[in-house]
């Protein structure tokens, strides 16, 4: 295609890239004023990991239609219509003055949200070339995490000088913008340019049968690999620094909001090391499965530690265990590295939806349930209940490591033969 070889593709990646931080930004920034609402609006625990939870709902419940519908469609308007809500879902966020607002302008930012991740990977497909692809798609992994770091120090510190509202108004126009961006970028000029033309007159395939199709994909063993790997690393790490990592820092050590999101901040630059190492190692050693293993058992034993020490580790090795849990959420580029390699080009949108589900599945189900387990030990004191919480992110993460254990490793090929029988 021509369009892999156009020097456009850096601007559709850029403006692409430029939305997907900040779009990742909003998926933690209300974790830095957890207490500040309960504080002000009389709000539980439980309502604060619903907050979280129904955004992350919203994301993994869609993400299988998202997908659908992308593979289908194409992914351009989905990518826009999905900054568009998240930005007016953040506005909505900055000028709420009860509960009930906050959900709802939580749950339209998941429903922006969802349409992100697998749009951008279809995009990168099909502006790119097979070659350039993994390490793009490790670049994307650390222009988020550079979202989630623009959600620690600066935006706490935009927050301390200015209180919480304006940082998320700004955010939310500034998102708004970058939907009409994508727009003129994604759709309006490329409707221009010659290979468009030469790309609509050819016939189209006929297209297999949804329920088919999913029945088909969701029997493959490297199907749920995908979907437990991004379970076990991602939403263990999107779920508790979206919502109760900065009140854990106050708790635990007596840290200041800032000191918090500063602890935060290791665990980001572990994220952003991750996505390309483990992607330059996976390449370097022709091999997803073994690195992938490697990372998921260091993501274990991150979180078992801290349970070990009951809630609370000396505090000179917290650096060390955020570092080992973000570098797990950066490796997970790999779950795309296994759907790009093991599935057909028209099956990518639709597995790719249902790994990321997995991602966000645990991201929905962490900080509700840890909200109700510091909720049931409250009499008991905070350390317990954050004791008794670190329960689940162990267990999510073993689930990560059988997915890592689950891959296979053969060429697409052998692993296509399979799912055909």
């Amino acid at each position: 295609m021509e369009k892999q070889n156009s020097k456009y593709r850096w601007v559709v990646f850029v403006s692409v890239l430029l939305t997907y931080l900040l779009i990742v930004s909003q998926r933690t920034a209300p974790g830095l004023i957890s207490d500040q609402l309960m504080k002000d609006f009389n709000i539980t625990a439980s309502t604060i990991g619903l907050l979280a939870s129904i955004q992350f709902f919203a994301y993994a419940g869609l993400q299988i239609p998202v997908g659908i519908l992308s593979d289908r469609f194409g992914p351009n308007y989905f990518l826009v219509s999905g900054a568009i809500l998240t930005g007016l879902g953040t506005l909505m966020y900055s000028l709420a003055t009860n509960e009930v607002v906050f959900l709802f302008a939580r749950l339209l930012v998941g429903i922006g949200d969802a349409a992100i991740w697998v749009n951008l990977v279809l995009i990168l497909s099909q502006w790119f070339k097979v070659r350039e692809f993994v390490g793009l798609l490790g670049i994307a992994g650390m222009a988020g995490s550079l979202g989630f770091l623009l959600a620690t120090v600066p935006f706490s510190a935009w927050i301390s000088h200015s209180g919480w509202r304006p940082p998320f108004f700004t955010t939310g126009i500034l998102l708004v913008l970058c939907g009409v961006l994508l727009y003129f970028v994604l759709i309006k000029k490329p409707k221009t340019m010659p290979w468009n033309h030469s790309v609509s007159k050819k016939a189209k395939k006929p297209r297999e049968k949804t329920l088919i199709l999913l029945r088909r994909i969701f029997s493959t063993r490297q199907a749920w690999a995908a979907f437990f790997c991004h379970f076990g690393t991602v939403g263990t790490y999107v779920g508790f620094i979206g919502s109760w990592a900065v009140p854990y820092g106050m708790h635990a050590y007596d840290l200041s909001r800032s000191d918090a999101s500063q602890l935060i901040m290791i665990g980001l630059f572990g994220s952003i090391i991750g996505a390309p190492l483990a992607g330059w190692v996976s390449s370097r050693f022709d091999s997803i499965k073994v690195p992938y293993v490697v990372v998921h058992c260091m993501v274990v034993i991150s979180w078992t530690s801290i349970l070990l020490f009951n809630g609370k580790p000396p505090y000179f090795l917290m650096p060390f265990i955020f570092f080992l849990i973000g570098f797990g959420n950066g490796a997970s580029s790999l779950t795309f590295a296994i759907v790009r390699k093991f599935f057909d080009m028209k099956e990518v949108g639709v597995v790719s939806g249902f790994a990321n589900m997995g991602g966000f599945l645990s991201a929905v189900l962490l900080p509700s349930l840890f909200g109700k387990v510091l909720d049931h030990f409250h009499a008991a004191g905070v350390l317990v209940g954050y004791h008794y919480g670190f329960i689940i992110p162990v267990l999510f993460s073993l689930a990560g490591l059988m997915g890592g254990l689950f891959i296979v490793e053969k060429s697409r090929a052998v692993v296509q033969t399979q799912v055909n029988e």
